[in-house]
């Protein structure tokens, strides 16, 4: 969906800034340009930033580590 009809950013291109590594909504903002105009979109824009750091964190959280190593 778009999030900023302004410079046309949608959801997705936010979270692929994300997985692209951005950290944070100035971040995001600088690579895509959302908020840049009018500034009315900035509170969803940072919803979708904050629930996609919050997923990615959860999903690095869930990553197993192997419990022993074998020496060879």
């Amino acid at each position: 969906m778009y999030v900023c009809l302004c410079t046309g950013v949608t959801d997705g291109q936010i979270r692929e800034a994300i997985y692209e590594g951005c950290c944070s909504y100035r971040e995001v903002r600088q690579a895509t340009g959302v908020a840049s105009q009018c500034g009315k979109c900035a509170c969803l824009a940072k919803q979708v930033v904050r629930e996609t750091l919050t997923e990615l964190q959860s999903s690095q959280a869930a990553i197993p580590y192997p419990v022993e190593f074998n020496v060879a």
